[in-house]
């Protein structure tokens, strides 16, 4: 049976009316930015899923590409390339030419919110976005959390219950009752890198993890 059809949100998708208007005035401000719903990032056929929670500004927001432009794209795509998920160079900008392998990337609310913090309605318009992507990946086996947020809205979307057996922990690797696994980590922001809750070698444990259970092709 066929894996049922992905359609990513319109770029004028007006589920959640905070987030257009502040999309609204950044348009205004910098129209050259893409300030649009952000589209996921790599092939529906991947195994691995990585999600974080929201486009960062001058990150995904600005290029229209998840994590590419902001410090937490360097270290997700560093890791993702050192760990064979990647393959060419990453150069901060959609056009250089960087492919993911056997990965795939989104965000559990895919528009800008201000201040990086979505409300609870806002979640609830765009997880059917992250659900259906989910159901559209027949090979998935790992999804990745950047952060107790995105790990949350992951638990949603799948009807994870009850959710609170399965707790965040950076490096844990959970075992869901649809027998996907999914594999917690802090988020690879500045924030949390500049404040040493998250070194690079924490990171890739993570990711040294997940390639242990899918071995390259």
């Amino acid at each position: 049976m066929a894996a049922p059809r992905f359609e990513e949100p319109p770029l004028d998708c007006p589920r959640c009316p905070r987030l257009v208007a502040f999309l609204d005035e950044l348009r205004a401000l910098h129209p050259d930015w893409k300030n649009a719903p952000v589209r996921s990032f790599g092939a529906l056929d991947a195994r691995l899923l990585i999600v974080g929670l929201a486009p960062g500004m001058r990150g995904a927001n600005r290029t229209g590409r998840p994590f590419t432009g902001d410090y937490a794209g360097d270290l997700l795509y560093s890791t993702l390339l050192k760990f064979g998920f990647a393959t060419g160079t990453y150069g901060a900008d959609p056009a250089d030419g960087l492919r993911l392998a056997d990965c795939r990337i989104a965000n559990a609310v895919r528009c800008l919110p201000p201040e990086n913090k979505p409300l609870p309605i806002e979640f609830t318009a765009c997880r059917p976005f992250i659900q259906s992507e989910i159901a559209g990946m027949p090979g998935l086996r790992v999804l990745v959390a950047l952060g107790k947020g995105a790990h949350d809205q992951i638990l949603r979307a799948l009807a994870v219950r009850p959710a609170g057996a399965y707790p965040f922990i950076h490096g844990r690797l959970h075992t869901l009752p649809n027998g996907l696994l999914l594999a917690d980590s802090y988020h690879c922001s500045r924030y949390n890198t500049n404040t040493g809750r998250l070194t690079t070698a924490m990171f890739h444990e993570v990711f040294a993890g997940i390639r242990r259970v899918l071995p390259a092709a």
